[in-house]
């Protein structure tokens, strides 16, 4: 499923696609900001079509409009990530519009949004992110979500000179890939250290277990960090176990684990099978505290897990209910048009919008490099997920925080700041 916030640009020359990345999917709908109901695109009127984008130049904005493209999973096993994540930047791209759009170079642009679905599978980012480069001649691109995906669909940004801004893929591969790729969260090596130090100074564990998910690039990265970061505070890693993302029987791992006696279990999966392992664990008298990475961050988790989640520990972007002025305007905000308590997905994607926004405001022109060199040049921006500064890397510096599972929610339990 594909679904487009405003109106799409028809009648359009379309360049091949970039090497290796396969075509063009089509199909698509009308939501989001502006709304254009009805289940087909609208076609640009004859004489307003866009010229076909070459590598490092992009497509011109289309009369007063600029596209922007976000790819995520929409649906498959992660879908409550890419709809999070969508939301936020449609809730973005509504308040930009309201305001009057953005100004480049001093003219005025609406913004008009394309999201397209990954179905979580990374095989499938390349074709997404060539369609919204070269059909939907999107000016940037927001997404993905995993860094597995992230890492086949920022090629073909880097390649078609087009910015990309990952809202929440944390593995420092993804912002290498070239100078057209940033992100607005941590990254791996700091959310290691962020579980490491709160494992040890908070918890006060020195013995740590570790299940990871081998066929995840986010977990193994993640867990790798974790380890390491542990190890220097004094900690000991005393078994360290791999499953593949979607397994369902994780018991004869659980069991290795529990002969070894850990105080606490770090699993720096996705909260589809954290949930499973949170049951099997209990099951098998494993009451020690879980801990996790940005992963967990779904509603279905708690909902899936129940009982088995309580009083355990994950580190991520925000929580709801800090009492920020940034958090609580954007949590009233998102109720009122979503309905629910926005997750650190939701609050990722609005981030990178906004950070979007407010480059383009200040870049030459709508050319990738302008538009690259104004995202770089982010300093001090204060967003729902905290102060960020975008370092040489391309990656955000901003804290992390400690989110406990008690009395039934997830709340807000401690921050960790960069060093």
């Amino acid at each position: 499923m594909m679904a487009v916030a405003g109106a799409g640009l028809g009648g359009c020359e379309e360049k091949e696609p970039a090497p290796g990345t396969g075509g063009a999917a089509g199909g698509g709908t009308n939501t989001g900001a502006p709304t254009e109901g009805g289940a087909n695109r609208a076609v640009a009127p004859a004489g307003e079509g866009v010229a076909t984008p070459t590598p490092g130049a992009g497509a011109p904005p289309s009369g007063d409009t600029i596209v922007i493209g976000h790819y995520g999973s929409l649906t498959g096993s992660e879908a409550t990530f890419g709809k999070s994540t969508d939301n936020g930047i449609k809730l973005a791209v509504k308040e930009v519009n309201e305001r009057g759009g953005v100004t480049v170079a001093g003219k005025k642009y609406q913004i008009r949004l394309v999201s397209d679905d990954t179905e979580g599978k990374p095989e499938k980012a390349g074709t997404v992110v060539t369609k919204l480069i070269t059909r939907d001649k999107a000016k940037a691109i927001l997404g993905e979500v995993a860094s597995s995906v992230s890492l086949q669909g920022a090629p073909v940004c880097q390649e078609y000179g087009v910015p990309m801004i990952t809202p929440s893929s944390t593995n420092p591969d993804v912002t290498a890939v070239g100078d057209m790729i940033f992100r607005v969260c941590f990254i791996d090596p700091f959310q290691g250290y962020a579980g490491a130090k709160f494992a040890r100074e908070d918890l006060k564990v020195s013995k740590v277990a570790i299940l990871f998910d081998q066929s995840s690039a986010y977990s193994v990265g993640l867990k790798d960090e974790f380890n390491s970061n542990f190890s220097k505070m004094g900690g000991r890693i005393v078994s360290e176990q791999a499953y593949t993302k979607g397994a369902s029987d994780f018991n004869a791992q659980l069991t290795r684990i529990r002969e070894e006696a850990p105080e606490a279990i770090f699993i720096p999966g996705y909260y589809s099978d954290v949930a499973n392992i949170a049951l099997q664990s209990r099951k098998l008298g494993m009451m020690m505290p879980l801990l996790g990475g940005d992963g967990w961050d779904s509603e279905e988790l708690a909902k899936n897990a129940g009982a088995a989640i309580e009083g355990c520990f994950y580190s991520n972007h925000y929580a709801p209910d800090q009492p920020t002025e940034e958090i609580q305007t954007f949590v009233a905000k998102y109720k009122a048009d979503f309905g629910g308590v926005p997750d650190g997905l939701a609050a990722l994607g609005y981030d990178a919008a906004n950070i979007l926004f407010d480059a383009m405001g200040r870049a030459k022109s709508a050319s990738g490099a302008d538009l690259r060199d104004a995202i770089a040049a982010t300093k001090d921006f204060k967003a729902v997920t905290g102060t960020i500064t975008i370092n040489e890397q391309r990656d955000a510096v901003k804290p992390a925080v400690i989110v406990e599972h008690k009395g039934g929610k997830w709340v807000f339990r401690s921050a960790v700041t960069p060093e």
